[in-house]
């Protein structure tokens, strides 16, 4: 197949080219090509084609207490790749001192013959002991290169500091990448308390509850753990701007830290759980959103390149069923948005209003995260060899976000009455078209899943 007349974006610039996919793959690239006897031709004139998005942080089917998150792997797949992403690198977990392999094992049932897009997995570490080095081996033979460690959550999924730091130096010893959630969990702990003890149904505790010095602390925490180790650590959903000038100051340094953030921090603010009655529960995650002053300051960082990537940590919940179970207690509400399918819209369309460029938007949605998670250059990028994964995106395509035509199987939308300017027009996965004009060509998931390189040391 033959796209011609596009704009191709790249995380070093835009071009106008044409590109031909074969066989799952991108043949050539280049201005004015001609068509093949037979080949078929999709002329893209006026559009971008960029990398299909890899969003590196998403939880489908995840159990919640009693409860699953309402995406599983079908539903929150075929939403991303509507959404113009093409992979998924989604949060594998294993029950409370079971072993890694359980957690995988499990997370392939869950995903394999279900998947839209392609797809891999983080694993989840919630302990060290004498066992855990030979498991994560384990991981790595099976293609898994990173994994999450939590410093909240204690008694749970939480880390004590003695064993972060045994983790962290076991990563630099096999060139595999720790993802952390930096929140100080007994703080937390103790605020959630405290504050819930006066006015628990009120839902505008919940950000007071998990403030701005909360995750700043245990950024810093972990910054100089990877400082005494000189071992990279990649730090989920940033969203302060404490713990962003902490990360910049690091990275000034030449320590190794990657920063991640999410759409519902640049798009959204605190100000959403003053909404009246029951509303705000609709914005309840962890970290919570944060004022107008944090959000300037990451768009900021993404401006710098401070900010590495910008992935979803889409974790949906029913308004009606679901974060109802917290009507009372605002410690009830199920924490998460949903997210993966407006990802690229709302970033391609701000872009030029925050002083960014197209390649700045392709670098921390493909490319950034592609080398980083070891995709690179099979994801990521649109150059000979590399899968044909591509997303075709209309400028000047305004329309309204709504969860009625959503393609996420959760009842509301956070960025529900949004304009963006920017619309997904064509998907191609491995060369396969998914979406033509907006809608889905197959109702047959064609996911594969991924086996991940090691960092580069």
């Amino acid at each position: 197949m033959l796209l011609k007349n596009g704009i191709v974006v790249s995380g070093s610039g835009c071009i106008r080219q044409d590109i031909r996919m074969d066989e799952g793959r991108i043949l050539q690239t280049g201005a004015g090509l001609n068509p093949l006897e037979g080949e078929e031709v999709m002329d893209v004139s006026g559009c971008l084609v960029a990398p299909g998005g890899i969003d590196a942080h998403t939880h489908f089917d995840m159990p919640c207490g009693s409860i699953m998150t309402s995406d599983d792997f079908e539903t929150g797949t075929r939403a991303a790749v509507a959404g113009g992403t093409t992979t998924v690198i989604d949060f594998s977990e294993p029950d409370h001192g079971a072993s890694l392999q359980s957690g995988l094992d499990r997370w392939h049932e869950k995903a394999d013959g279900r998947s839209f897009t392609d797809y891999s997995f983080h694993m989840t570490v919630a302990r060290y002991d004498e066992g855990i080095e030979e498991e994560i081996l384990s991981m790595i033979r099976q293609g898994v290169t990173s994994f999450k460690a939590y410093t909240a959550y204690k008694g749970d999924l939480g880390v004590e500091d003695r064993d972060m730091y045994r983790l962290l130096s076991l990563m630099k010893k096999h060139g595999v990448l720790l993802m952390v959630h930096c929140e100080n969990g007994d703080i937390l702990d103790v605020r959630r308390e405290e504050l819930a003890a006066g006015h628990p149904a009120d839902i505008s505790l919940h950000p007071m509850s998990r403030p701005n010095e909360v995750e700043h602390e245990a950024v810093s925490r972990m910054i100089d753990m990877a400082r005494l180790l000189t071992v990279p650590v990649y730090i989920v959903h940033t969203s302060t701007r404490q713990a962003l000038k902490e990360i910049e100051e690091a990275k000034e340094e030449g320590v190794r830290v990657y920063c991640e953030t999410c759409p519902q921090y640049l798009f959204l603010t605190e100000e959403k759980y003053h909404l009246p009655g029951f509303e705000g529960a609709k914005y309840v995650c962890s970290p919570p959103l944060r004022s107008s002053r944090d959000q300037e300051a990451l768009w900021r960082g993404l401006k710098k390149g401070i900010v590495d990537t910008v992935s979803t940590d889409h974790c949906s919940f029913n308004y009606k069923g679901q974060k109802d179970l917290g009507l009372g207690d605002f410690r009830l509400i199920p924490n998460g948005l949903p997210g993966v399918e407006n990802r690229l819209e709302l970033m391609y369309s701000q872009a030029e209003s925050h002083g960014l460029t197209y390649s700045d938007i392709a670098r921390m949605t493909a490319e950034n995260p592609a080398k980083i998670f070891g995709l690179y250059p099979r994801k990521g990028v649109i150059q000979p060899g590399s899968d044909a994964d591509l997303v075709v995106i209309r400028p000047d395509s305004s329309h309204v976000i709504d969860a009625g035509t959503q393609k996420q199987y959760v009842d509301y939308n956070p960025y529900q009455g949004m304009v963006v300017s920017h619309k997904v027009q064509h998907v191609f996965l491995r060369g396969q078209k998914i979406i033509e004009d907006g809608a889905f060509k197959t109702d047959v998931p064609a996911g594969n899943y991924l086996l991940r390189n090691t960092l580069v040391r």
